[in-house]
């Protein structure tokens, strides 16, 4: 389902950014969450009106009590619901009348516990939407928006900053929060648990974060989402602007249980849903730790130009992991111009490796600042897109001599001086960053981001420089066309879903065709004497007989295929010895005929598919074909519509690629053929709704152009099919 672009200005700001807060279950009792939610408002000084709701009490923590809502002495733009889940009902229309817009529900007891609590959860939906409130949750953790003093949570020591989180675990959050703590100088904005999704979902929370002028990056821990569609089309929007990072849990099959108490069968998966991701500007991060060092890096950095580091280290060993790491991560070593080469050279000593990575070797044990030199020179170079220091910096004055304090400061004031000037990124990892020495402090807290990790910093060059590509491609790409059906096409989808079966394979290959998807001549034989006549039509070509059956869906189990036939003789042979065997193996079957196709070419085998996921709507599928892709999984989705960026990167993302330049001797096959076909796939999945799931398996590849060998079209039998003539 396709949505309309967001343009309006996300109600969520009247709430989170409240100015008035009733605090319902508000308790003097230290374990209460009533009570540290006063806490938090009081001891971070919220300066708007807090209302506490307890008729048993008369003040909370200094604060005048009220019995009720109905009580109140003013207007509130947020309630928050502390108390069993069955008064929430009542509780929700009690809010609309005191004005509320939202309500946060920490309460469990919902759907996540059974019929029981799905039916209170769709009774609360329902009072909301009457009353007019917005439901956070319910079975949430709560809110906070630090720079307007709203720290529902009653978090300790964490520090109002640009990072944004929306996280479905309450735990995860506290984990970030310690890190954050650890770190230093990472500072966090407006953070929401989503709970169950009942009312606002992962969508909304994040085209708010997109719009909050105190938010850099958006940051998401994702189980689950309610619409992945919806998703995709305002991630797009918002990571056009600032970072989006997401970890998206569930990558096995484990953690999908734990998460949730051919085409199809890949679909559904944690890659597919890391790649449609990715197509809308995201970076996806794939553990756990990786998230505030990357939340960070993008948040200061926003965006490299590419995916070319310079590496600067003051050690071989270190430079060589880094240098392992960035090919991992799909990054690449910049190629130095000689005019680089020969400044360097200027300032380092003889011994000195001026290729990258360079290692300065022993160049910095007296001068620490030649390092910040020699990081400007690499920035200076137009093939470098990121400068990447790895080594000891920082911690010189501690390993050789204390003396050596001074000059390591000079270096991180002119490091400090270079990031003002230039646009590429510099990043820093130093052994020595857990014990923070003064010239790392420095440099972190005039905003470069400093690691102790080489495998935290080399994803965040790889965010910057994956986040750099989007940026320029999306602008630019060009989108698959819209096309019109074709009403004799629609017909035949109208007559299946009317005789409630799917397209036979000809009718697939027919309605391919018909929009310019290169597909094999060929015929179908519906009587054993057509055989004849078809035999001469196709001369002295070798010829592939396949079964023409709505109830025999997998050919070759049943007998229903029979290769490299030659002659009339050869095809009856076939054709007596295949209706025999499909006969024996699904005596029910209706058999239309026979397909006769000329043998494909030898090539290269890949797989075109095409699902409806119930999540993400209409999603594109490719990889290498034949019998292995199952057990392989060596595919690329996309969303569609495609752009043909899409495409493009759907071709070069699989691992097998290399087999598409040609190996052992063969040709290279036509990959811009590969990518016309995925925008024409694209174009019409986008024109015929009817089409519930596609698969093309194999697709032949040739040094020049493809062949369509087999297709397989499923017809959505809840989609209201028009034949050509009727009007809606």
């Amino acid at each position: 389902m396709e949505h309309p672009p967001v343009t309006d200005r996300s109600p969520l700001h009247d709430f989170l950014a409240p100015n008035a807060i009733a605090v319902v279950g508000a308790s003097q009792d230290p374990t209460k969450r009533g009570y540290k939610a006063m806490l938090g408002l009081v001891t971070d000084g919220f300066a708007g009106a807090i209302y506490p709701i307890n008729p048993k009490l008369e003040h909370v923590l200094g604060v005048r009590a009220y019995p009720d809502l109905a009580s109140l002495p003013g207007q509130i733009d947020l309630a928050l619901i502390c108390t069993p889940a069955h008064t929430v009902p009542v509780l929700l229309r009690g809010c609309g009348k005191a004005g509320a817009k939202g309500a946060v529900i920490l309460a469990s007891g919902f759907a996540e516990t059974g019929p029981a609590g799905a039916e209170l959860e769709r009774e609360v939906l329902a009072v909301a939407r009457d009353a007019g409130v917005r439901v956070i949750g319910p079975n949430t953790s709560g809110i906070f928006n630090l720079h307007h003093r709203v720290n529902l949570l009653a978090l300790e020591n964490v520090r109002p900053g640009d990072i944004g989180i929306v996280s479905q675990s309450g735990n995860m959050l506290l984990s970030l929060a310690l890190e954050a703590q650890q770190n230093g100088q990472v500072g966090f904005s407006t953070y929401v648990g989503p709970g169950n999704q009942t009312d606002i979902g992962f969508d909304d929370y994040l085209r708010y974060l997109g719009e909050d002028d105190k938010t850099r990056v958006a940051t998401l821990y994702v189980e689950g989402f309610r619409d992945g569609r919806r998703f995709l089309d305002v991630a797009r929007q918002v990571s056009a602007v600032k970072p989006v990072v997401v970890y998206k849990s569930g990558s096995t099959e484990l953690g999908r249980q734990a998460a949730s108490s051919h085409t199809g069968a890949l679909a559904g998966s944690y890659a597919m849903t890391v790649d449609l991701l990715r197509q809308s500007g995201v970076s996806v991060v794939q553990y756990s730790d990786e998230i505030l060092p990357v939340a960070e890096g993008l948040g200061l950095l926003q965006q490299a130009r590419g995916k070319r580091v310079a590496i600067l280290a003051d050690g071989g060993g270190q430079a060589t992991i880094a240098s392992d790491r960035l090919a991992e991560a799909g990054l690449q070593l910049a190629t130095l111009s000689d005019v680089t080469r020969q400044r360097l050279a200027e300032v380092l000593l003889p011994q000195a490796s001026l290729a990258n990575p360079v290692d300065v070797a022993g160049s910095s044990d007296a001068t620490p600042s030649v390092l910040a030199d020699c990081m400007a020179i690499l920035a200076d170079d137009d093939a470098v897109d990121s400068v990447f220091l790895v080594g000891m910096f920082g911690g010189y004055h501690l390993r050789f001599a204390e003396e050596l304090l001074g000059d390591e400061m000079r270096g991180a004031e002119t490091m400090i001086e270079l990031d003002r000037r230039t646009d590429k990124p510099l990043v820093i990892y130093s052994l020595y960053a857990p014990v923070k020495p003064p010239a790392l402090r420095r440099l972190h807290e005039a905003g470069l981001p400093v690691y102790h990790s080489i495998e935290h910093a080399v994803r965040v060059l790889a965010a910057l420089g994956e986040r750099g590509e989007y940026l320029q491609t999306t602008t630019s790409s060009e989108w698959a066309t819209t096309v019109i059906p074709h009403p004799e096409q629609q017909t035949v989808l109208a007559r299946a879903h009317q005789e409630k079966r799917d397209l036979l394979e000809p009718e697939a290959k027919a309605l391919l065709g018909a929009h310019g998807i290169q597909v094999p001549n060929e015929t179908v034989a519906r009587h054993i004497d057509e055989l004849g006549t078809i035999a001469r039509e196709f001369g002295d070509r070798a010829l592939a007989m396949k079964v023409v059956s709505k109830d025999i869906l997998h050919k070759s189990d049943a007998g229903g295929v029979q290769l490299d036939l030659n002659g009339e003789p050869a095809l009856r042979e076939a054709y007596t010895r295949m209706l025999a065997s499909c006969r024996a193996q699904v005596p029910e079957a209706d058999i239309e005929g026979v397909l006769i196709t000329p043998m494909a070419r030898k090539g290269t085998e890949v797989i075109v598919g095409m699902i409806r996921d119930p999540i993400f709507g209409p999603v594109l599928m490719f990889g290498l074909g034949g019998i292995f892709v199952e057990v392989l999984e060596d595919v690329a989705f996309r969303a569609i519509p495609l752009s043909r960026q899409d495409a493009r990167s759907m071709v070069s993302q699989i691992k097998a690629k290399k087999v598409f330049e040609g190996v052992r001797g063969a040709a290279a096959i036509d990959q811009e053929a590969l990518v016309d076909l995925l925008m024409k796939v694209s174009s019409v999945v986008t024109a015929y709704p009817e089409i519930e799931s596609l698969d093309l398996n194999p697709v032949m590849a040739y040094p020049s152009g493809y062949a369509v060998v087999d297709a397989r079209i499923i017809v959505d039998r809840t989609v209201s099919v028009q034949s050509e003539g009727e009007t809606a």
